[in-house]
């Protein structure tokens, strides 16, 4: 469905993507990843035609719209603002985008995502959640090849963002949509998508399944990508595991210092020969325990950029 060989951008204040190639199949949900700065979002604006890459190709279909506008691109957009009108009501936006306005369709998609009732409804007599459901529901009214969403969900409450983001994957699904999606959170990434990519320094440094990215990445950064990490510095190495590779029976000594229960599982900050971890662990304070972490990983410390591409299981607190 799309393809970018070798795209880079750079800016004169720094910051860019460099060299990156990424293929998405048609109907796949790619959600792609990193920290602020890390290029994500200047890799979605590339692709929708609101930059201009300095080198490298952009192929929708087979057909090349590195240097097309926007408007030729036959892509749908979802953004974090919405962008919608002010003075269309929900059915009127997607009446607007349609490529044969079809009231019917527009009524029957309005159904879909909750908002029949408030089709007559402008943008300020609807709720958060209400007008980014408008925003999708216009994106997939155009009938795009393609469609864009760049952090869609992070202006809404907690409970509110668990639900809509399911509902949206669901309806990508069901209308066979392809779909590239921009996100900072781990626990969205994991719900989302069919495939994960990270972006680390403008480069993409990683792409495969959500499982494979969290519980085999291939960078520090690939790691610290899916949060819920504990990290410790030794000389000349980094370990690193996630709080839920922790299991009682092994043979590594550690002591409870407090708990903690969230979305009902527990939490104990633990105090290991290295440090002090966060771990998924039910125990009570100043309690001593044997436990066992599988896998522990060992990265090199980053003396140059790419310094630390390799990951290594490490078994062994002693090395």
């Amino acid at each position: 469905m799309i393809r970018l060989e070798g795209l880079s951008k750079r800016f004169p204040q720094g910051g860019g993507v460099e060299g990156v190639d990424l293929e998405i199949p048609e109907g796949e949900v790619f959600v792609l990843m990193g920290v602020s700065g890390s290029g994500k979002s200047t890799l979605l604006n590339l692709v929708a035609g609101l930059l201009t890459p300095d080198r490298g190709r952009i192929l929708l279909a087979g057909r090349e719209v590195t240097h097309l506008p926007p408007e030729r691109r036959e892509l749908g957009y979802v953004f974090q603002d919405q962008g919608l009108w002010p003075h269309l009501s929900a059915l009127e936006h997607l009446l607007l985008v349609m490529p044969r306005p079809d009231r019917r369709e527009a009524l029957a998609l309005l159904e879909r995502v909750g908002l029949l009732e408030h089709a007559h409804k402008r943008p300020h007599e609807l709720s958060g959640g209400q007008r980014q459901r408008v925003a999708l529901a216009r994106a997939l009214a155009r009938r795009p090849r393609l469609i864009l969403l760049d952090e869609p969900y992070s202006a809404l409450d907690p409970v509110l963002r668990e639900e809509l983001r399911l509902e949206v994957r669901t309806l990508l699904k069901e209308r066979g949509a392809t779909a590239l999606h921009v996100t900072h959170d781990p626990e969205e990434a994991m719900l989302l998508a069919d495939r994960v990519g990270v972006m680390s320094g403008g480069r993409l440094i990683q792409v495969g399944s959500p499982k494979e990215v969290y519980q085999s990445p291939s960078s520090l950064e690939s790691f610290l990508a899916f949060g819920r990490a504990n990290v410790f510095h030794r000389d000349g190495e980094v370990l690193a595991f996630r709080q839920e590779w922790v299991a009682r029976g092994g043979d590594l000594e550690a002591w409870i210092l407090e708990s903690r229960t969230l979305r009902g599982e527990t939490l104990s900050r633990v105090r290991l020969p290295w440090g002090e971890a966060w771990v998924r662990l039910e125990g009570l304070p100043g309690e001593r325990v044997l436990l066992r972490i599988h896998p522990l990983l060992r990265f090199p410390k980053a003396n140059r950029p790419d310094a630390s591409l390799t990951a290594t299981p490490y078994l062994s607190p002693e090395g």
